[in-house]
């Protein structure tokens, strides 16, 4: 297939491209700079100038292929809720160009949209479309879009790692730099699920080649890593304190990050385990990518 990758440049999107790539698609990658342009060209795909606001972009993009992958999406989660309503508008013009026709559109949203339980583990199957979570936007996107008539899946994603990034752990790593302490909540038992960069890449191929229209897979390979683990982790790794926070000192400690630091959000893979064939491999789990993060 002819695939058009949003966010093609990015951590999670140039993973994607390349496998795509190497399972022996041709891919359209969306890039808003002459930098991401020529990276595209270097892995062997080809370029669509735009950017995540350009809806007519995105649409003329969607047109001229034969399924989207959708992984673009801005990570100032200062404006969280403000870049959730950019992603669902965003869902919404490649579902305009995509209507009335059996192409893919995999869209990408985070597995806490799976919570039914608290403190159990989040499922495809669940879904919430009023969840508090602001990024529900992108899961109502989806829904929406579906309604026309568009072939729409969903990935979604923990907190996905190598040595360079760890999703949310990444601003952990750089807050407690800029305190001077490694800090987790409470005791720290809340957990946070996560997969390697390498292991979340085809969930998103298979997704296209062989998912179902409104089914929700998890990339997950680790169901639940403490936030103790994961603070003491980067407390080696800056040579810094570790310490523990009360829920009234969070905001003030974490900023912005406190709506998601003492947050326990397990999350299951089984059912897309079993539904696309995919599985883990034995890629480093997010302790041992941290121990390896030039610091």
């Amino acid at each position: 297939m002819r695939v058009f990758v949003t966010g093609a440049t990015g951590f999670v999107g140039s993973a994607v491209v390349k496998e795509l790539i190497n399972a022996g698609h041709k891919v359209l990658g969306l890039s808003r700079s002459d930098a991401g342009a020529e990276s595209l060209i270097a892995a062997g795909a080809q370029v669509h100038r735009g950017d995540l606001e350009d809806l007519e972009s995105l649409r003329s993009g969607a047109a001229a292929s034969d399924g989207v992958i959708h992984t673009a999406f801005i990570h100032d989660f200062s404006k969280f809720a403000e870049n959730c309503e950019i992603d669902r508008r965003a869902i919404e013009a490649l579902g305009d160009a995509l209507e009335g026709s059996s192409r893919s559109l995999v869209i990408t949203s985070g597995t806490g949209m799976g919570e039914l339980v608290p403190g159990q583990p989040a499922t495809e199957d669940n879904y919430n479309p009023n969840h508090p979570n602001p990024r529900k936007a992108s899961e109502l996107a989806g829904v929406s879009v579906a309604e026309r008539g568009v072939n729409v899946s969903v990935v979604r994603l923990p907190q996905v790692h190598d040595t360079r990034k760890q999703g949310l752990v990444t601003y952990s790593i750089a807050l407690a730099r800029e305190k001077g302490v490694s800090a987790y909540i409470g005791d720290g038992l809340n957990r946070w699920p996560a997969v390697h960069l390498l292991d979340a890449a085809p969930v998103y191929r298979l997704a296209l080649e062989k998912g179902v229209a409104g089914a929700r897979y998890h990339a997950v390979a680790e169901e639940g890593v403490t936030a103790r683990e994961i603070a003491e982790a980067i407390g080696r790794g800056l040579k810094i304190p570790v310490v523990s926070k009360s829920a009234q000192e969070a905001a003030a400690h974490f900023g912005w990050l406190g709506i998601f630091a003492g947050r326990d959000m397990p999350a299951s893979s089984a059912l897309t385990q079993q539904r696309l064939g995919w599985h883990p491999t034995d890629k480093p789990g997010l302790i041992a990518d941290l121990g390896k993060v030039s610091y």
